[in-house]
């Protein structure tokens, strides 16, 4: 079958490839927050102390985000569909191994094993779809299609959690991924192309080694760093050494011939300015999320099923935003979207910071639906910057690029507005004299050992503590999304000052010529379909039949 024809196959069937795409996506969205609301259960049933908890949920996310830009690479090289079905099946297969972990640590191992899983998962996704969507514009709406998609998965985790949880136990939230893999492994056969880039993905294993070992040491320190304390051994260590490393694979990496991510790509104001926005903006918005999860159930005392009802106003702003950005930026330019989308959710972590408003249902809901809104005009036209700033042969590292770039933030983002929450409530609820000495320490710590050491006293000592315990959270809590405030206003400067005002027509690698030619899709560019076409191979299997 000629390439020409394998091309028209591909263009016809985009928008199954698409719907394909989002629901592998979905399935990373919810394991992301399904899990949450199996932790006590799996306190009961395993017996895990906190310290093993944190590493159940933070040793998939340690792993995931190390191997992000190795996983983007080897689909670019030997093939996105072949990535993804890899990823699809081993995520599946230790979601099983996770249900049936017998001690918490077999799950952990079980958990580490899936962020393999999810890292050729997530970045294959939009590799595929960036080399199947080489129109600007469908390439524009199939984004804001995919990123507003991935506002279900985020409703769904802790609904769906909450649900098997009562219903099959904590092992439950594991098992749902195998049909959900399953589905996805068949769509994917029938209806996502095989293209790969060989000639232009080189294999590069010192700069995967670096780029793995730092990324892991950077974001395990950043991640320990709250409970451990910053200048212990067990995260300095990790936090410098990290770096170290992250600086050396930079260094290797301009000085490779052939590396595995080209860091001329950062000199294109559209990329680095992009990158550096949403890595600031997922910075404030994971603080947030994390710190309002404990407010609704420590402060307003809801349970962790409605808590997890409480995310939906954000997905729905997600999946309503999303699909819209891309129609915004067509008649507004994707600096003005991204600078009012980071303007929404700076509003919205502002009215987080007010008890009155989150106390208050409708105007919760309205404040949640506008953080959606807000993260969803934002998102799509920031990933089509990253991604239309290089040629699709390396889609997969630019989509690792935009994927490392948000856990990374993420999680910087969680271990400092915690350690400032935690260092601003500490002094806030003050000495506690009128406790006993050794209850003193633990009430000091958190909300939660605060309230589990009031339910232990007295009537007077315990409206005493928690009167105290709320009144240090609520005020912390205003400092802390007053830092979130100002972080993603700087992501919004960073976006005005840096963002070009529009995108360019033609995508080229830095220092080389764009290719130039007729189109060979209807409807399609012709320098980015030849960019698509130049040294790719493609193995259709059943999409081409």
């Amino acid at each position: 079958m000629t390439a020409a024809v394998v091309d028209q196959r591909t263009y016809a069937r985009r928008w199954w490839t698409l719907g394909t795409l989002c629901l592998c996506i979905t399935v990373i969205g919810v394991d992301n927050t399904i899990l949450n609301v199996a932790l006590p259960s799996i306190v009961r049933d395993l017996g895990a102390t906190g310290s093993q908890l944190q590493l159940i949920v933070d040793g998939y996310t340690v792993v995931f985000a190390g191997l992000l830009l190795t996983g983007g690479s080897l689909g670019d090289r030997y093939g996105r569909r072949h990535a993804l079905m890899a990823g699809l099946g081993w995520f599946g297969l230790f979601s099983v191994a996770a249900s049936r972990a017998a001690s918490p640590t077999e799950l952990i191992m079980a958990r580490a094993a899936m962020g393999i899983g999810g890292a050729f998962i997530f970045p294959t996704t939009l590799s595929v779809l960036t080399n199947t969507f080489s129109d600007p514009a469908e390439r524009a709406t199939a984004i804001g299609i995919w990123a507003g998609v991935s506002g279900i998965g985020i409703a769904l985790g802790p609904l769906a959690g909450g649900l098997l949880v009562e219903r099959f136990g904590w092992a439950s939230v594991f098992l749902v991924n195998v049909p959900v893999c399953g589905t996805a492994l068949v769509l994917t056969w029938l209806f996502v192309p095989n293209s790969s880039h060989r000639a232009e993905s080189p294999l590069d294993p010192v700069g995967a080694v670096l780029s793995i070992v730092g990324l892991m040491s950077l974001l395990y320190g950043v991640i320990e760093g709250p409970d451990q304390g910053w200048v212990t051994g067990r995260v300095a260590l990790p936090l410098v050494g990290g770096m170290a490393l992250l600086v050396a694979f930079a260094w290797w990496e301009w000085r490779n011939p052939r590396p595995m991510l080209d860091v001329r790509f950062f000199t294109n104001p559209r990329f680095s300015a992009a990158s550096a926005t949403i890595t600031l903006a997922f910075f404030g918005l994971y603080a947030s999320t994390f710190l309002m999860t404990q407010y609704f159930q420590f402060i307003l005392g809801y349970s962790p099923l409605r808590a997890g009802v409480m995310i939906v106003p954000n997905a729905v702003g997600m999946m309503i935003a999303g699909p819209l950005s891309p129609r915004l930026v067509r008649h507004l330019g994707t600096k003005r979207v991204v600078v009012v989308g980071l303007g929404l959710l700076a509003a919205a972590m502002g009215l987080f910071g007010s008890n009155t408003v989150m106390s208050q249902q409708v105007l919760s809901l309205g404040a949640r639906f506008l953080l959606g809104f807000g993260i969803g005009l934002t998102t799509p036209p920031v990933t089509e910057s990253i991604m239309g700033s290089l040629p699709p042969s390396r889609a997969g590292v630019g989509s690792a690029v935009n994927d490392t770039t948000r856990q990374t933030g993420g999680a910087v983002g969680v271990a400092v507005i915690g350690s400032v929450f935690a260092a601003r409530y500490h002094a806030a609820i003050g000495s506690l004299g009128f406790l006993a000495p050794a209850s003193r320490a633990s009430a000091r710590e958190s909300i939660g050992t605060s309230l589990d050491v009031a339910s232990r006293l007295g009537a007077p000592e315990r409206a005493r503590l928690v009167h105290l315990a709320h009144l240090a959270y609520l005020d912390s809590m205003r400092l802390t999304y007053a830092l979130s405030v100002a972080i993603v206003g700087l992501a919004a400067l960073v976006a005005y000052r840096w963002l070009p005002a529009t995108a360019p027509t033609h995508v080229g690698e830095p220092g080389r010529p764009t290719p130039t030619g007729a189109p060979d899709r209807p409807g399609v560019d012709g320098p980015a379909t030849t960019g698509m076409l130049a040294g790719a191979t493609s193995d259709l299997g059943p999409a081409a039949d």
